[in-house]
This record gives C-alpha cells, structure tokens and sequence, in this order.
C-alpha cells in the first residue's frame, strides 16, 4: 500500500498533523517508536499539561524566542483560540490560570492524549507503535517512503518529520528528525538546551536548596547591560536556581554563555529605596531590643535571612536598635541588589525545550515543506523555533503540526 502520507513522531504535532490530513480524505500512517502516542505530552506541566495560553497573537510574537516570523503563517492557519475549540470538542474542557496559561479541567495531560488518540481514530489514521524510522526514503528529489527499524519500507507520496527535539531523551526525543534531515541535506542549527535551570557559582545557594520565593524580579545582565527581566517565582536549588522566571531567562541568555552573565534579584520589587527603608525602619521598631536575625520574619522567609544578613556585611546577633543609617541602606541595597553568577545551564536533557534543530531557511514557512527535498515537511519543535513557558511551546506544535498536515494536501 502507498500512503498520501507518513508522519513520523505521535506528539501534538504529530498527532494533529496527520489527523488534519486525514480528515481532507488523505490516507495517513502515523509511525511512533514509542509503546504509547505523546510520551512526553504526558509529563509537561507536571503532568497537567498547559495546552496553549489565552493570550493574543501580539502576546504570542512576544514570547516567541527563536524565529517568530517563520511562525506566522503556522499561527494563523491554526491558533490558540481554534485549539480550544477544538479540544471542547473533543470533550476536554478547558480553562485559564495566572499568566493565561491554558489547562484541561481535569488537569490531567492524559486527557488531551486521549481526546487527540480520538480524532485521529475519527479520520482513519493508521497508528503504528513500536515503529522507529531509520530513514526517509528518497528518489529524484522527491520523498516515497521511510524505512523502520525491522528494515521494512512504508512507501508514501509525502512524508511529516514531527519528531521533537532532544530533552527529555526517556520520552524518545532523542534527535532522530535532524539525522533524518541531516542526510537529506538539510543544515541543523546546534541544539541547546531552553527553558532549564541555571548553575551558579555562589555556594551559598546550596543553603537555600528548595526554598521558593513569590513575587519577585531577575534580571540578567551581561556586559553591563540588562539582557532580561522577569517579575514571577524563582526556586534554590542545590546547584543555582530555577522556577517559572529562570527558565524564561534561559532562553534569552542561553546563546551568552561564554560571556559574563550575572543575576540580580530583586526581592521586593513593589517597594522603592525609600519605602523598604521605611518598612524596616518599622519591623525594627516592633522588634525593638532583639537581635537582627530574628528580626526580619514578616519581610523575608526565614532560611534566606541570614544569608542576607551576611552578604549585607551585618552581625546578626546586633540588636536591632543600634543598626546605623548606612547598615540600613546596605540591607536595602542586598535585598533589592541579590546577585548571582551563572556559569552554565543543566544539561539538554533536564530542558523543557530544546532550541535549535532543522534550519528555517531550508523550510517554506507557508507550507512547511522542505525546501531541498519534495514532499518532505517538517512540524514541532524539530524546527528551529523555540519560546518562553506558558503553553506557547506547545501551542507553535499545533499549529505548525496542523499547517504542515493541510499543506500536504496540497
């Protein structure tokens, strides 16, 4: 049997590519190396998976990190609002937290696995698990099949490489698309680790390990100039930090590595000079003839208190009625000046996303289709386009999965 088309990698890009070109009449085989579809949107956002975000398309742009104008055509062939309709559909109701972010009800990822296994059973897509590809196949320019790991050919008119990036290896995103791609003649930009934990050299770090902090700023500053701003939760962790607002600064610092890279935290970012001076000048008051470490609860958590205190310059045994002005504005300065210098990120395989992967140059952005090889079309995070966290990622997997399975009706 020949296929109209063959996609290759059952994630959301996958999966919608090949259900959207089923459902316009074409005869579609989903091949997945894994034992299960969507492995890894199993486990993203912890398992309760953040779909989409609520946001407009300006919203959108903006949050885009890697090659945003590439993703226009993608965007509006299929976006957020259609997704969500879509997955209401299907069954999966939805709805919107802090920062737009979109989530199944039910919060569970299991439940937008299911509803998109259920569309592409509705359009007669043959699913084939347990089938890793080696090769795309090719003659005269133009793709006819792939060959699977059993040394078995599936022939096929067209061929969707959709096999995600290279984090998170256990999920089976072990970079197979860019050595397919590779030896079709297509250049990949090196894959680098995104949305992941930043190392830091300060030891001090490692006596904070696990404590989170809530509405707070970081910036990123290299060669004296901010490179990022994120206002949201952090978390110490035993080698530097991470949460929300680090692994958005991650992806804007991650091609600066080699340089100098510094963060500073600002751990009251609502109160001015002034005004936290003024606020400790009060705590002092109400905690008149203790000492200073046990002086500061209802400013700041506990564990981070004398690490404050100490790089403040400050003895923590002092009675708080006989700090000074300028011990004063050192606290202000340490509180709102925390600093921290990063020496690299964790690995690609702790990352959310990978950044990197098939140059977009050798893609046609209206249709996905490869600009080297005829038939041949790309979807999900295999491209070079990566975004910061909040359901976007996902969201460019959609609806390049969806452009990427009309075009192929083409």
């Amino acid at each position: 049997m020949v296929y109209n088309l063959i996609v290759v990698g059952g994630g959301p890009a996958g999966m919608l590519g090949a259900a959207t070109a089923a459902q316009k009449g074409l005869r579609v085989i989903l091949l997945e190396k894994n034992e299960k579809l969507g492995k890894k949107l199993y486990i993203t956002g912890k398992g309760r998976c953040n779909v989409t975000n609520y946001g407009d398309i300006d919203d959108f742009l903006n949050s885009i990190t890697t090659n945003k104008k590439f993703l226009y055509s993608a965007f509006n062939s299929f976006n957020n609002y259609q997704l969500i309709e879509l997955l209401n559909s299907l069954g999966v109701k939805t709805k919107v937290e802090r920062g737009n972010r979109v989530f199944p009800a039910s919060n569970k990822s299991s439940d937008v696995i299911k509803a998109l296994h259920k569309l592409l059973q509705i359009n007669n897509v043959e699913i084939r698990l347990n089938a890793e590809v080696k090769k795309v196949l090719v003659k005269d320019n133009h793709v006819t099949g792939v060959l699977i790991d059993n040394s078995s050919q599936v022939l096929g008119e067209k061929v969707l490489i959709a096999t995600g990036g290279m984090s998170y290896r256990q999920t089976g995103s072990t970079g197979d698309g860019y050595r397919m791609a590779q030896q079709l003649g297509h250049s990949i930009i090196e894959p680098k680790p995104s949305l992941v934990p930043l190392v830091t050299k300060e030891k001090w770090v490692e006596d904070l390990q696990g404590l989170s902090l809530k509405n707070v700023t970081v910036q990123a500053i290299i060669n004296n100039r901010v490179k990022a701003e994120q206002f949201g939760e952090m978390l110490f962790t035993h080698f530097g930090v991470s949460g929300p607002i680090i692994l958005s600064i991650s992806s804007y610092i991650r091609k600066y590595l080699d340089n100098h890279i510094t963060l500073r935290i600002d751990l009251k970012p609502a109160l001015s000079k002034e005004q936290l001076d003024a606020r400790l000048l009060r705590d002092f008051d109400k905690y008149a003839g203790k000492h200073l470490k046990n002086s500061l609860d209802d400013l700041l958590p506990q564990r981070i208190i004398p690490v404050i205190l100490n790089l403040s310059g400050l003895d923590i045994h002092k009675q708080v009625n006989q700090i000074t002005k300028k011990e004063r504005e050192q606290l202000v300065y340490t509180l709102k000046n925390l600093e921290l210098t990063v020496t690299g990120t964790r690995p690609l395989n702790e990352a959310i996303v990978t950044s990197g992967g098939i140059n977009t140059k050798e893609i046609n952005p209206s249709t996905l289709e490869s600009k080297i090889v005829k038939g041949l079309f790309f979807a999900g995070e295999v491209i070079d386009v990566d975004a910061l966290t909040g359901g976007y990622n996902l969201q460019i997997a959609f609806s390049t999965g969806y452009l990427s399975g009309i075009s192929a009706v083409r």
